[in-house]
This record gives C-alpha cells, structure tokens and sequence, in this order.
C-alpha cells in the first residue's frame, strides 16, 4: 500500500465501523473455536499497524508479520513487540510454529503474486490440526477506486477461495460472505463511482462523521450472530477458516 495508507489506517481502524464490525465478525467465529483465554501461537501474516493482533491476543501469544517496515513502526506504538518482517509467500518461520494463522485482506494485494504460494506458506508453519483464518474482498465485478488506490489485484469468490484451500490441502470448517447487509447500497456506490470517478486520490478508509460509525458499524456487527449459525450467500468480503489435517 501506499505509505499514506499506514497512517490514515492507524488513525481510524479503532473506531471506524467497518474495522470495528470486521472486529466483532472474526472475534465471534474464533469463539466457536477455541475459548478465552488460550495459550495458542498466533502469526498474523500481514499485520498492517498491529490493531488485529491486539484483540486475537486474547487468544494467546501474537507474531505480527507485515512487509512493510512502517507499518511495523505503527505495531510498535501499538505496544507490540513480537513482530517480523517478511512476505506472505516465504514466510520467515520453521514449519509446525503456529496453532492458529490469521491473513485479513492481504492475498489480494498485487505484491503477493500468486496467493496459492501463500496458502502453501500457511500450510507448513502451521502445526497438524492448526487453523488458517482468511478474510479477503469479494467479487471483481466490484472492483473499486478503492481497490486501485491499496493495490488490490484480485477479489474473491467464496467457491474459488474453498477450491485453493483443498488444493493447499486444507480441510474447511467455515466458508461465508459478510457485509451483506449494507452490500446493496456499497454495490450501488461502486458502480456509481464508474460513472462519476472518484477524483480524490484517497482510499474508503477515512474519518467518517462519528453519527456515521455510529450507525454503521451495528449493522455489520449483526451479522456476527448470525455466522455462528450459518454461512451467508454474498457480501462485500468472504471469510474462511479452515483446518491442516492432523
């Protein structure tokens, strides 16, 4: 990402309603699996500015990777020590190093190249019954001044994502779309923004107006509960978590 990026994301993913719903969403599927508090080895692999690694601590011992050295920089303000620097497809670990590995929105950057290499990479520094948790953009079709601005090269689909976790040879527990509830009106926003280019040379991550997150970010965060009991047909991003046999 452009180094502007790191720091707007540092000013606003703590109250911003869609990092702030994302939050809840992957808070509630970890629930399901493992309780509070654990003791699990965690590598966060694409950490960014470290806010995702501050709450999966409650988990256990946190290893955040990013590429970037900013964005290291903004984990260390974060109070965050156990950090790397490495890349998603040749991950600076020994195999077998982690029960849990999380990646949120970073195998759809362009600097990964072929995201099956990372999924590779996740596989052997998990331990044998270890989890991968994904969360990815879904649908090209929804491709975005957003998009160009965070370098985002592909978005997902939730068959496309399940089909590269087998061939990784993962076994998927949990596969599901999110944001669907605000997908119409974002929908209709992007194919606007085809019509009407965004000239402002700035991404969607941004200070909103307080009434705005406010209002925003329950209505992601309902659908929280719902993931807990089944997997929803389309949204904005997909999730997944999924499990190396053993």
């Amino acid at each position: 990402m452009e180094p502007a990026e790191y720091q707007m994301m540092f000013e606003v993913e703590d109250h911003h309603w869609w990092y702030v719903g994302m939050q809840r969403l992957t808070t509630s599927l970890l629930d399901q699996f493992y309780s509070q508090p654990n003791n699990l080895k965690i590598l966060d692999a694409g950490c960014g500015t470290g806010a995702a690694a501050l709450y999966l601590s409650a988990w256990g011992q946190v290893t955040g990777m990013d590429y970037a050295h900013l964005a290291l920089g903004f984990c260390q303000q974060r109070g965050l020590n156990q950090l790397s620097q490495g890349t998603v497809i040749q991950l600076p670990f020994a195999a077998a190093s982690f029960d849990l590995v999380t990646s949120f929105d970073v195998l759809c950057h362009r600097t990964v190249g072929d995201y099956r290499d990372a999924l590779a990479q996740f596989y052997r520094v998990l331990k044998p019954g270890g989890r991968l948790f994904l969360r990815l953009p879904a649908y090209n079709a929804l491709r975005s001044h957003h998009d160009h601005i965070v370098h985002t090269e592909h978005r997902f689909t939730a068959p496309e994502l399940r089909q590269a976790l087998a061939g990784a040879g993962f076994i998927t527990e949990k596969i599901s779309y999110a944001n669907s509830l605000l997908f119409p009106a974002a929908a209709g926003k992007r194919l606007l923004d085809r019509i009407w280019p965004d000239q402002s040379g700035q991404s969607d991550v941004k200070p909103n107006p307080p009434w705005q997150d406010k209002l925003l970010a329950p209505i992601l965060s309902l659908e929280a509960h719902w993931l807990t009991r089944f997997s929803l047909p389309f949204g904005l991003t997909v999730l997944s978590l999924s499990r190396k046999p053993g």
